[in-house]
């Protein structure tokens, strides 16, 4: 690919932000694509948005994280489909004019793709009703699969309004919401799942030893998709290995949705493959940052 003469800004936005990934992992895409790019880190509390989005839109493109997944919407020209259905923008295009995108969704539905599963027609175990949790329910459910999201009895209320609007989408979507010491019973007289998505923070780093789910939940289940990425084998995946069961890291959805980012940004497309090695290196790249890491 001929490299791109221009030397273009990008960046990630967000509040707190700490460590993050996004740097090297857009870095090593740039040069994957043979093009020139600087990608920086942007933190800006809640209150500072509103001045700082010409900052933002004077760039070439940049990504979004929380708490600003919904507060950049306002200020952008339009939406793609995706960043309407889940209500959030994490990538954005900017130009004559400023489009918001969420490639999160790509990022979920690539690497189980890669890994040969595809959301149609299974029935699937979504833990968590959070911003992850509400796209791969809405997802899943949009390929007709039997949902059913596990919570605590906290998220109720976030959880029933997920099933509405899930309905609203499509009405004879099948979804159900439990709490999480009710799955048990309910595969003892349902019987398992053909995909377990954890879209929770538990077992990442530094709380490693926790898993979202019992062992006797993840042997019922055909595949394992953990969001989270640090470390790169959670307590979650290790067990669904032990058990013989397919898994997918949560760094495959990382990296897949940063790929759909320079797609949009670039029209860049990318082999598998390297997107595969890529993938590795991330995880190495995390496993020797945190040291500990799996």
């Amino acid at each position: 690919m001929k490299p791109s003469s221009k030397r273009r800004a990008f960046a990630l936005t967000g509040y707190p932000l700490g460590h993050t990934m996004s740097p090297p992992l857009h870095q090593r895409l740039f040069e994957m694509a043979g093009r020139e790019g600087e990608y920086q880190v942007l933190e800006i509390p809640p209150e500072e948005l509103s001045s700082r989005v010409e900052e933002l839109l004077a760039l070439d493109g940049f990504n979004v994280t929380i708490p600003h997944k919904l507060g950049i919407i306002p200020y952008l020209d339009e939406l793609s489909d995706s960043a309407r259905r889940y209500g959030a923008v994490n990538t954005v295009k900017c130009g004559e004019k400023s489009i918001g995108y969420n490639t999160d969704v790509d990022g979920f539905v690539r690497a189980l793709a890669e890994a040969g599963v595809e959301l149609k027609n299974k029935r699937v175990l979504v833990l968590g009703a959070g911003g992850a949790g509400r796209m791969m329910a809405i997802e899943s459910c949009l390929g007709g699969c039997d949902v059913v999201v596990a919570i605590r009895m906290s998220s109720v209320p976030r959880a029933e309004a997920l099933a509405a609007d899930i309905r609203a989408l499509r009405p004879d979507a099948k979804i159900r919401i439990c709490l999480m010491d009710e799955i048990l019973p309910l595969i003892g007289e349902e019987g398992g799942f053909d995909l377990l998505c954890n879209a929770t923070p538990v077992g990442m780093y530094p709380k490693t030893d926790a898993m979202p789910a019992q062992e006797e939940v993840i042997k019922a289940c055909g595949c394992v998709f953990d969001a989270i990425y640090n470390p790169g084998r959670t307590r979650l995946l290790e067990v669904a290995q032990r058990h013989g069961i397919p898994t997918v890291g949560g760094m495959s959805m990382l990296v897949w949705q940063a790929v759909a980012a320079h797609e949009i940004w670039d029209g860049d497309r990318y082999d598998p493959g390297d997107i595969q090695k890529l993938t590795e290196e991330m995880s190495q790249l995390v496993s020797l940052q945190f040291g500990g890491g799996k």
